[in-house]
């Protein structure tokens, strides 16, 4: 990589919660996962691809959650993916028809017709139903970073209450990767960039080497850095820190003037779900009969206070053309002015997340791609980077410790932590707490040999137990349900997800401490085994 002026880096945070409803085809929830494939995952893979045969070279670093990777590896949740593009092509099979008096409308359903009938043919025939492969390749030839998270999110500045439940959220984290990418994580995206200097120890136990945190938790560290958040810090403990750079994001995040509210960008809000005639649309939305989204979508933005207008492709093919040279000449003046004021050339990170892309700015990776080609072609003063690569380069960094934070609003915890969902904190630390109880109580099993085959299926099934008791933690312990009640948005799922895990762990932990293992409780924990199956090599001795 030749030497620039600066560098940028992209970090995408790819992440879901852990969603699999055997017991039920019902829950529109699963769709989250289904939604994500078809407008980031695949979007972005195809995107890369074209980089790769264009021999562009360029860089991209992306973190894939535990949950996310699960997911993806769930040969349900792949079998109900397909069902649903199936669904959805012939959906749109029917919306040709239906439009045939509307050139606009019709010429779009053709649009989505081949769409996800490509993208059928990608996850079937391309990746035999693997993505992790598909991004597996990129990391392996050099253009894609991929980094952990913890293990289902959990939010770490409400966790450390117990540092043991906060080690078990790294050690899966780092487990779980290794076993998809069969290499060490060199750096991990903290859970909503939750920030608490108590985990840098366990994040060094399993050789972490950076993480990515909010930039006030760069501009606030403690000594001030030097250069804010152009370049990284490392704290006593050895873990250097990349601070989110703010005059990027707001160009990109902003509901005001950020890129994705364009005019000619597509409708999110408006989809025939809504639209389309009640009886025709009813077998394609959610089983109740509630009007939901489909992803079939007509109409473009247009802006306040004008009638909508119909989504037009090209014209925002050209809007990205426009816009990535605006982001492209912002870079190269911001590292004209960083430059001479920095002893390393300066990094501006910009992280976001991946869902962005595809999902909420349907336009999203074909901004990357085009984005990326430019500054491959194009004169500039700076060049594409990795964290890894910055780091390699240039060794040399400020001590400082970083500051409690997160990316949440108003950038602390109160996202996390408020009067809708406080409630669950007791069960989030007393249900740790118990983990940890079980996990010493029962940790000699490991190493007893029972004397008759009574006291070995017993031993299997106390093992058993405890390892889907940790299963039920991390899962109680994922920041989404959390997040979900504070934007009000499925919230009885959320909280329905709450009661769920600490019931669950409720009855597996007294059965545990009274010896409890009647036909019932094997049959509940089958079922259990089934709904909650992440995590399939898990240890409860990582709590001991």
């Amino acid at each position: 990589m030749a030497s620039k002026k600066g560098y940028v880096s992209f970090v995408l945070h790819a992440h879901l919660p852990f969603i699999h409803h055997p017991e039920s085809d019902d829950y529109l929830e699963e769709e989250w996962l289904f939604e994500a494939i078809s407008e980031t995952y695949i979007p972005l893979l195809i995107n890369f691809q074209k980089l790769e045969e264009e021999k562009v070279d360029f860089r991209v670093t992306m973190s894939m959650t535990p949950p996310l990777l699960n997911m993806l590896d769930n040969q349900l949740l792949q079998e109900k993916y397909i069902k649903y593009l199936e669904t959805h092509i012939e959906l749109a099979k029917k919306e040709i028809t239906r439009t045939k008096e509307n050139a606009k409308e019709n010429e779009l359903a053709h649009y989505y017709f081949n769409r996800y009938s490509n993208d059928l043919h990608l996850f079937k025939d391309v990746y035999a139903c693997n993505l992790i492969q598909g991004f597996k390749h990129f990391q392996d030839i050099g253009v894609l970073e991929i980094i952990t998270c913890g293990a289902t999110h959990g939010y770490f500045p409400i966790l450390y209450v117990n540092e043991k439940t906060i080690r078990a959220q790294i050690a899966i984290g780092v487990q779980t990767y290794e076993k998809y990418f069969r290499r060490k994580p060199r750096g991990i995206w903290l859970p909503e960039c939750g920030y608490v200097p108590e985990a840098d120890k366990y994040l060094k136990e399993f050789g972490i080497e950076y993480i990515i945190t909010e930039s006030h938790g760069i501009l606030y560290a403690d000594p001030t850095p030097i250069y804010g958040t152009f370049a990284p810090i490392v704290s006593p403990e050895g873990i250097i820190a990349f601070g989110r750079d703010i005059e990027s994001s707001r160009q990109v995040w902003s509901s005001i003037n950020g890129y994705p509210g364009d005019v000619n960008y597509r409708e999110f809000y408006r989809d025939i779900g809504y639209d389309a005639p009640y009886d025709y649309i009813k077998p394609y939305i959610a089983c109740n009969g509630v009007r939901v989204n489909t992803g079939i979508k007509y109409y473009r933005i247009t802006g306040k206070d004008v009638p909508k207008d119909y989504y037009n492709v090209q014209w925002a093919q050209d809007t990205i053309n426009k816009q990535t040279g605006h982001f492209f000449d912002s870079r190269v003046n911001q590292i004209n002015t960083l430059a001479s004021l920095t002893t390393n050339p300066p990094i501006i990170l910009c992280p976001y997340d991946a869902e962005l892309f595809g999902h909420w700015w349907y336009e999203g990776p074909d901004w990357l791609y085009t984005l990326f080609k430019k500054i491959y072609y194009d004169e500039s003063n700076f060049s594409l980077i990795t964290p890894s690569e910055y780091i390699d380069k240039y060794p040399m960094m400020q001590i400082s410790t970083p500051c409690r934070s997160s990316w949440g609003a108003n950038g602390y915890s109160e996202v996390w932590l408020n009067h809708t969902n406080d409630y669950a904190h007791k069960h989030l630390h007393e249900t740790g707490d118990r983990m940890v109880q079980l996990a010493q109580k029962f940790c000699y099993l490991k190493n007893e040999e029972p004397k008759n085959v009574t006291l070995k299926k017993e031993k299997e099934i106390k093992i058993r137990a405890l390892n889907q008791c940790a299963r039920e933690l991390l899962l109680l312990q994922s920041s989404d349900w959390l997040f979900i009640i504070t934007n009000g948005t499925m919230v009885d799922y959320a909280k329905k997800r709450i009661k769920d895990h600490v019931g669950r762990f409720t009855r597996l932990y007294h059965a545990l401490m009274n010896n409890e293992f009647d036909k019932d409780f094997i049959a509940f924990l089958e079922d259990i085994e089934e709904k909650d199956c992440i995590f399939p090599e898990i240890d409860y001795m990582i709590y001991c």
